[in-house]
């Protein structure tokens, strides 16, 4: 039921209009890291806090997403605190966080749009747009059946294949 919801607020959420989006935040060891890197991949961008709980409940699935899914989706934890930067890379270790983890301070509207609350989550689409924002905690499963099912619309609204040699004897 939870997958459930998470999907319709998916789908309420949806911008009429995909927007191309950008930004890039240093990593924990120092390295830029650009939303734009991972174009031709989902990317999720996942806002949220060391003190925050239902942030913490869903790291295990985040993991497990970016893990079994290396080749298509990538996962983007931003730490969205004000908070020490050597306690925040021994949480991520203690955590086992192995998706690339980024710091920001808090802000109301970062460059993806607005984060009223945490967790907070965006979905970028391959081609870089912003296709999807959800407030509060997300599933791996739902975050599977969201993308399978942009896919399968996006499939659907293709031009039909040409046959080859078909045209005009």
């Amino acid at each position: 039921m939870r997958s459930l919801v998470f999907v319709m607020v998916l789908l309420v959420t949806l911008p009429a209009v995909a927007e191309k989006v950008d930004f890039t935040l240093a990593d924990l060891d120092g390295k830029p890291v650009s939303l734009s890197d991972f174009q031709g991949k989902w990317v999720i961008v996942n806002y949220w806090a060391t003190w925050c709980p239902p942030c913490l409940e869903e790291i295990p699935d985040l993991v497990d997403l970016y893990e079994e899914n290396r080749d298509t989706i990538v996962v983007l934890g931003i730490a969205f605190e004000d908070v020490n930067e050597d306690y925040l890379r021994e949480f991520v270790d203690s955590h086992m966080i192995s998706y690339p983890v980024m710091h920001t301070e808090p802000v109301p509207v970062t460059a993806l749009g607005p984060v009223m609350g945490l967790p907070t989550s965006y979905i970028i689409s391959p081609e870089g747009e912003r296709v999807a924002r959800q407030e509060g905690p997300v599933t791996r499963e739902a975050i599977e059946k969201y993308i399978a099912r942009k896919q399968r619309v996006e499939a659907s609204m293709e031009p039909a294949a040409q046959v080859p040699g078909g045209g005009g004897q």
